[in-house]
């Protein structure tokens, strides 16, 4: 617009719109992810799980920590105030005068719209004269009152008003840049320019520094690099790694050392208790230099480890050194296990021979020493002792018993209610309970194997170098479960028949069954003779049909009659038999040869559907993230809260090489879906493997399963195939117009011929 002018809007309005929206977009996002969850759900969930994880460690540290935690309300505080704060911005903002509202003289004048000159006139002496600078009144309010009046009355301004809405003409546009009046004030622009060099020229550069040179000491999982670093040399060093040599790398780790983490304390008091502890424990060679493996941190952590493994007392001082070592082992012994594959596959990859993959045992054993880290239990110990209650002496009684050998978790969980109660008889009724009650939450997990190459014609057929695929389904249930499957066969195999004979019938047949356990061959065998002799009844009615005519002469006649009367009509039917069955045979050909496209195109379905539900599990899986939170462990020395975590993975136990790498199923709460790929054997033939379940926090609990592979011989590649013979476009008019010249040119022929 030709001659419009811009000022600068001095009053700072616009600064409270931009101030409530930047506070809006921080409290309301903050106060749904910061504010505290209800305290007492927590509490009802510890309440209803007291039965069966009351004695554990980790339940009674939770219940010693104070209930009024001063970090929830310190929350709760800053979220009130934010929100007290926005209010109070949106609160100005809307009692702010509007600068850019529609300017209406008749609304200055307190008059409706089309009001007489008279009335303006008398409306405007009225309001001069209250508002009269003379007479103490409001010289802006005068000054408005005078502009609306020449608005009205004057030709000029009223056609200026009714043109740019404003009695004196076009006005400048005003606008603000958001930011208070005193910002731009020049009086304080020293001040101004001093915080803003301090902000983005000194604070920004340390806090973006701080977070860079913290970010980069530690990898995804939250493991320093110096840590990572240390597993892989002395995993590649070792290369078979028995359990001791395992515990000494594991307590190397960086997390212990206070030069690297400042959460790991070393007292003065460690030079005395630590000795001693190592005289009680034995069996630590102490002559051997090989740091950081033999540094006094990692002499500390391994000591701390192995008397937790003893489930050995130690002074008050290191018990919360020991719970701070045992908190960190699970994830560094994950990160152990991920250097060992990734040293598995480098050696895979690379065909030196120098290079020397980590061995199986190795990675077994990371996964063992997990499972004993948890349960506060030696390598060679009894599966029992994870339960309450059942100390060594106990399970003495347990283990010593003549008729019954109980050795698992699985072999106390078979028993029968009456045999379980007398064999655990040392126990009163309360605890009896108890040890129930936890041997029923512990978990039982079904394997489903099925193994297929995907994006191939045939899914089945599994060829040299294709890409394998194991899907693996894990159902998840309870020895609670189990208990109850059990104790309703058990209460259908026992419950007597009304006759009261479906018993003696069982004995019979048992007794039966061991009196004649020598006889089975030969009783098989006269059950095959009768078998032989079915095919031939025919001569057998001869005999019969002679005593009948000894008997009644008259019937003989008559029967000898009927059989030359029928001779002739049995010929015809014989060959109307053999048409029938001719047809019958061409009609079965083309009915079995249509079951059989049946099958093919229902077995062409089903496979469309797998692969379908295939690559739907894999968008879900994309798409959702599941919780980690699935079931609490029962541990009893271990100092915190364990969720349930299971590895899978697929071995060739007779080469001792790894298959699959171990996937880290963190997510299993009832059912859940695995694939395990690696790519099929270079060369054909009958391959056996073992799919392994093994918990990170159970011991005795692991699943085994077997998995055959059929391996074939590679198709070869086609040559010609049908879809190959495609003519290109340009080919086809070629060959148009070859054809073409070739009519007109006999066409001329002819013509010449008949001239």
């Amino acid at each position: 617009m030709a001659g419009q002018q811009f000022q600068y809007d001095d009053s700072g309005n616009t600064f409270f719109y931009f101030l409530t929206s930047f506070v809006g977009l921080i409290v309301i996002p903050a106060t749904y992810y910061l504010w505290p969850r209800d305290q007492h759900a927590e509490q009802n969930r510890l309440k209803n799980i007291r039965k069966v994880y009351g004695r554990c460690l980790w339940y009674r540290l939770r219940l010693l920590k104070p209930q009024q935690n001063i970090i929830p309300t310190i929350k709760k505080i800053i979220l009130l105030a934010g929100w007290a704060l926005f209010l109070f911005l949106a609160y100005k903002v809307s009692k702010t005068d509007r600068e850019y509202q529609e300017y209406n003289p008749y609304e200055v004048l307190h008059l409706d719209p089309g009001a007489t000159v008279s009335e303006i006139r008398k409306q405007y002496r009225a309001l001069s004269l209250k508002y009269h600078p003379d007479k103490g009144g409001d010289e802006v309010m005068f000054m408005r009152i005078a502009k609306a009046y020449a608005a009205l009355t004057d030709e000029e301004s009223r056609k200026n008003w009714e043109e740019f809405g404003n009695p004196d003409g076009p006005q400048a546009t005003s606008f603000g840049i958001a930011l208070p009046a005193w910002i731009v004030d020049q009086k304080n622009s020293i001040l101004v320019l001093l915080v803003y060099g301090l902000a983005f020229m000194v604070i920004l550069p340390v806090v973006v520094g701080s977070w860079w040179y913290r970010s980069i000491r530690y990898s995804g999982d939250q493991i320093l690099i110096r840590t990572t670093q240390i597993y892989t040399y002395f995993v590649y060093k070792t290369r078979n790694m028995d359990m001791k040599r395992l515990e000494m790398v594991l307590a190397g780790a960086s997390e212990f050392d206070p030069q690297y983490n400042k959460d790991a304390t070393s007292r003065p008091t460690d030079n005395i208790q630590i000795p001693q502890l190592i005289r009680e424990i034995g069996g630590i060679n102490l002559k051997k230099n090989e740091p950081p493996l033999t540094c006094p941190y990692s002499l500390k952590a391994r000591v701390l480890l192995l008397a937790h493994l003893a489930r050995m007392k130690i002074p008050e001082t290191l018990e919360e050194d020991q719970q701070f070592i045992l908190k960190k082992c699970p994830a560094l012994l994950q990160e152990m296990i991920n250097v060992i594959c990734q040293l598995i596959i480098m050696a895979r990859s690379r065909e030196e021979r120098e290079f020397r993959a980590p061995s199986l045992g190795s990675l077994e054993n990371c996964m063992k020493l997990s499972q004993m880290t948890v349960q506060g239990l030696q390598q060679f110990k009894s599966p029992l002792l994870q339960l309450p209650h059942i100390e060594e002496d106990n399970h003495r009684r347990v283990s010593n018993n003549k008729k019954h050998k109980i050795k698992s978790i699985q072999d106390l969980v078979s028993l029968k209610e009456s045999d379980r109660h007398n064999l655990l008889h040392f126990l009163e009724d309360e605890k009896y309970d108890e040890v129930m009650a936890v041997l029923g939450s512990f978990p039982h997990v079904t394997m489903d194997i099925k193994s297929q190459v995907l994006d191939d014609e045939d899914s089945n057929n599994i060829t040299v170098g294709s890409l394998v695929t194991v899907l693996v389904t894990l159902t998840r249930q309870t020895m609670a479960e189990v208990f109850e499957k059990e104790q309703s066969i058990c209460a259908a195999e026992e419950q007597p028949t009304e006759d009261g004979q479906g018993d003696a019938n069982r004995v019979k047949s048992k007794g039966w069954q061991q009196k004649n356990k020598g006889t089975k061959k030969a009783a098989k065998s006269k059950k095959k003779k009768p078998l032989k002799k079915k095919p031939a009844p025919p001569p057998l009615q001869q005999p019969k049909q002679q005593k009948q005519k000894q008997a009644n002469g008259e019937v003989v006649v008559k029967e000898e009659d009927e059989d030359i009367s029928d001779k002739g009509s049995e010929s015809d039917e014989e060959e109307t038999n053999r048409d029938s069955q001719s047809e019958k045979e061409d009609g079965s050909d083309r009915d079995s040869d249509r079951e059989q496209d049946e099958k093919q195109n229902k077995d062409d379905e089903a496979e469309w559907q797998e692969l379908q539900q295939s690559i739907q599990r894999k968008e879900r899986a994309l798409l959702e993230t599941k919780s980690k939170i699935t079931h609490p462990v029962y541990s009893l020395y271990f100092p915190e809260e364990k969720q349930e975590w299971w590895w899978l993975y697929i071995a060739d136990r007779k080469e001792q090489t790894l298959v699959s790498m171990p996937y880290h199923v963190c997510t299993l709460k009832d059912r859940e879906e695995v694939e395990l790929k690696f790519p099929a054997p270079g060369k054909p033939g009958n391959y056996q493997y073992t799919v392994y379940l093994r918990s990170d926090s159970y011991m005795g609990l692991d699943q085994i399963k077997p998995l055959k592979l059929e391996v074939h011989e590679a198709k070869p590649v086609p040559e010609n195939h049908p879809q190959w013979d495609t003519v290109v476009e340009g080919d086809e008019d070629q060959e148009d117009s070859e054809g073409f010249e070739d009519s007109f040119e006999e066409e001329e022929e002819e013509e010449e011929e008949d001239d």
